[in-house]
């Protein structure tokens, strides 16, 4: 019997670790029909000398509000991506009502980079409240890829106690009442719950967000009704307020998968060794707690318009809700120029690394682009500090600084992305979006690491972005390429495979910016739930019209 669609001639890595093979791959209704020899297909996609891989899972987005204006995801879907999660970090965008809903798109503003005017055009904030109604609102337009959210501890503090969730501990009814969403969006399709205790997550008027307030009773008995459905997955950032033992135990009692963000490398420190010591040693006794790990070094390009990086900072963090004129009258103040150098220089938190930290755009200084903030500030015979305030004022704040972060240690990062005992995640695609994108993690990780650097074999890397993220999740009917599963597929070209350039562009909704890397090299086909959504590289329009995504729940 003849299949829909063949792909043909490609090796079969088929996502769970085992040794390619030769074999053609047939697709009917949706679904993996047949895997050998010479298979009949009315359609047929050439993947001679191609790698045929199951899809590949982004299980840490911020793709909440995207994915109305945006279905196809991009550039995720670009890179072999057909399976994302999002809410993560507690920053869904459901449940939501009323006034709350500019108090919750002001905190994805500070925190996630997003755009205000992009949020308040692109989101259709009068189509639901509920998790369950948000679910629904994108069942109904549909989307290219498939589709998994948390329910977000920020986003559920924010719709029972508004702007006091930013300020105060729950009494005993707001917390029954946080429960009971949490209770309803497990019931109406969550794949699980998310919070964040990290000290970089500062929101409305520089204050920490709603799920910094909460204590560690609090995330206990918001994750109950996680426990009592049997299913879901906990996202952490535990941020050094939350220790590993705490994590442990918590596993242990709520009987569902954690994982968190980010086990990142920092050069000259063994950090991650004992990281993992301690989670091995844990795994071995029963207990999963998953960390995430990132193949790409943490770099932000920012904009002292909205200064990402220094927002932790008290001398920042006062401006985070000031317009771009009274930002840049603090900026030309001496007053205030010396209280952000102490901030900078004098406070317990790390300082920046000013010869990592360099121009990256530059309207009004051109000449500049490339240049340290250390030797731009020495040329002008000024502090780091003044030299990024003088460029910025000069170029209307649009003056962009790129600094690498963290995860700056290429073999600490080798030695740790083929641990059995993590997670790839931390592409944070959808968030941040003018400042980073690292939607392109699944074609960075096979060209670069795995087929340049040889930190772990192909069949391994495969597994890593498909079928165990699937296992975690509970996505069972997808993530390897097995008779009866849901046709997630990515062919690529293992010789060629990278994640090419990235660029800014401006084709959000309200004229919004983005970093985008929309220019793969080696990545041919991709199928989603058996529909082409890319072949030989470029985009299928149908897609768009059909929308094959499913909405992911692990059940």
């Amino acid at each position: 019997m003849s299949a829909d669609i063949v792909i043909r001639g490609g090796t079969v890595v088929d996502g769970t670790g085992a040794p390619g093979y030769r074999a053609d791959v047939a697709i009917t209704d949706g679904r993996i029909s047949n895997i050998g020899a010479a298979l009949a297909g009315g359609r047929e996609l050439d993947a001679a000398g191609q790698i045929v891989s199951p899809g590949f899972i982004d299980i840490h987005t911020h793709f909440d509000a995207q994915v109305f204006w945006d279905p196809a995801l991009t550039p995720s879907s670009f890179h072999g991506v057909t399976s994302v999660i999002a809410g993560n970090c507690g920053f869904s965008i459901a449940p939501v009502f009323g006034d709350n809903v500019g108090l919750l798109a002001r905190t994805l503003q500070h925190v996630e980079d997003m755009s205000l005017d992009t949020l308040d055009v692109g989101v259709p904030w009068d189509e639901f409240e509920t998790f369950p109604q948000y679910l629904d609102a994108i069942r109904r337009r549909g989307t290219v890829l498939n589709f998994g959210c948390y329910v977000g501890h920020t986003a559920i503090r924010i719709h029972v106690m508004g702007d006091e969730s930013y300020e105060r501990p729950a009494t005993d009814g707001e917390l029954a009442a946080m429960q009971q969403i949490v209770a309803e969006a497990m019931d109406g399709g969550a794949i699980g719950f998310a919070t964040s205790a990290s000290p970089t997550h500062n929101g409305d008027s520089g204050r920490p967000v709603p799920s910094r307030v909460a204590d560690f009773s609090e995330l206990r008995s918001l994750l109950l009704p996680v426990r009592d459905a049997g299913r879901g997955v906990v996202a952490l950032l535990p941020g050094g307020v939350f220790s590993n033992q705490q994590m442990f135990d918590l596993q242990r009692e709520i009987g569902r998968p954690f994982t968190w963000t980010a086990l990142l490398t920092i050069k000259g420190l063994d950090y991650h060794l004992k990281v993992m010591a301690e989670h091995d040693a844990a795994r071995a006794e029963g207990v999963e707690v998953w960390p995430q790990v990132s193949c790409r070094p943490l770099v932000f390009q920012m904009n002292l318009l909205e200064p990402f990086t220094f927002n932790m900072r008290p001398a920042f963090a006062e401006l985070m809700d000031r317009s771009s004129d009274e930002r840049a009258a603090a900026y030309r103040s001496a007053e205030w120029r010396a209280r952000a150098w102490d901030d900078l220089t004098t406070s317990k938190m790390l300082p920046p690394n000013w010869d990592s930290m360099a121009v990256a755009e530059s309207v009004a200084h051109p000449e500049w682009i490339g240049t340290s903030v250390r030797a731009l500030a020495r040329e002008r015979g000024v502090n780091e500090l003044e030299a990024m305030l003088d460029l910025a004022l000069s170029d209307n704040l649009d003056t962009r600084f790129a600094s690498v972060l963290a995860n700056n240690d290429p073999d600490a990062i080798a030695w740790l992305l083929p641990q059995a005992n993590t997670l790839l995640g931390l592409a944070d695609s959808g968030a941040h979006v003018g400042q980073l994108c690292d939607a392109c993690f699944a074609t960075d990780l096979l060209g670069n690491w795995v087929r340049d650097k040889a930190v772990m074999p192909l069949e391994q890397a495969v597994r890593k972005l498909s079928g165990e993220p699937a296992a975690v999740y509970g996505l069972h009917d997808r993530g390897t390429i097995e008779i009866g599963k849901a046709a997630d597929i990515a062919v690529f070209d293992f010789d060629t495979v990278a994640p090419g350039p990235i660029r800014r562009i401006r084709d959000f909704p309200a004229d919004g910016e983005r970093l985008t890397a929309d220019a793969p090299v080696g990545m041919t086909h991709t199928l989603v739930n058996g529909v082409p959504i890319r072949v030989d590289g470029e985009a299928m329009a149908a897609a768009l019209d059909n929308r094959p995504g499913a909405l992911l729940d692990g059940r």
